[in-house]
């Protein structure tokens, strides 16, 4: 594991954004594959990709300072550095939707349509981002014997936290998760009613990560109970159920 692709003297590329770029393209490709059965032209779809990656970081990245401010107090400048790490996935799909919305709304598209679709490039995107976190030895897990734990280089966080301990490699776990959602979601936004496969990626993502969240060795837990994302996993599970139900009574859709 070593976060730096390329470096030239003290410009460095590092291979968190390399995956993160590589996310965004393979994301961007599977919404502009569908553009026409979500309603979109490539004028608008383009808007929404520029929207959602503009949201998307800017609210993972909010997230992420506020739930480890005391890493960023006596280094603001840090702050901005997304370079090196550091975004919380639900903090970016939160402010990425409300994004969303508003465009939908001013121009007209069907917002909850345009999420079905949304849905299999998400799950890719964040495949990439997770083997990003991976490699930048951001996001790891707790410790353990298993023989498939890694070990990190010396001084990386992961060995701050855990001196010579092996850790549960869970970013990868959840690259290989969204990857099989990914092809999954493809198949199913063609074939379901409107607000469905957005129902189901709410639920099965919102069940995995507070499941996967017991695995995390970084995130801490508000009152020692729950982490912060399975806090809003267990707003998002019950909240996707509903929307499924309705949907599936009261939308008769179909592209």
């Amino acid at each position: 594991m070593q976060p730096i692709a390329l470096q030239i003297g003290s410009f460095a590329i590092r291979w968190y954004g390399v995956m993160a770029a590589v996310g965004f393209l393979l994301g961007s490709w599977v919404l502009f594959k569908n553009k026409k059965a979500a309603g979109l032209n490539d004028d608008t779809c383009s808007g929404v990709l520029l929207t959602a990656m503009i949201a998307g970081i800017a609210g993972a990245r909010i997230f992420y300072v506020v739930q480890f401010f005391d890493h960023y107090r006596n280094n603001l400048i840090s702050i901005i550095r997304i370079d090196q790490g550091g975004l919380v996935f639900y903090g970016g799909f939160i402010l990425a939707v409300i994004s969303i919305a508003v465009y939908c709304k001013i121009h007209k598209i069907d917002f909850i349509r345009l999420l079905d679709f949304f849905t299999p490039a998400i799950a890719i995107a964040h495949a990439c981002g997770r083997v990003g976190c991976f490699l930048n030895c951001c996001c790891y897990g707790r410790p353990s014997d298993s023989i498939f734990a890694v070990t990190y280089p010396a001084g990386s966080e992961a060995q701050l936290r855990y001196p010579g301990a092996a850790v549960t490699p869970i970013q990868l776990i959840e690259a290989g998760e969204n990857i099989i959602a990914f092809f999954i979601f493809y198949q199913l936004v063609r074939k379901t009613k409107r607000g469905v496969a957005t129902s189901c990626y709410f639920i099965s993502y919102g069940v995995l990560r507070f499941i996967n969240e017991y695995w995390r060795g970084d995130n801490p837990k508000i009152w020692g109970l729950l982490t912060p994302a399975q806090l809003i996993g267990a707003v998002l599970v019950p909240a996707g159920i509903a929307a499924l139900i309705w949907f599936s009574k009261h939308d008769a859709k179909k592209d």
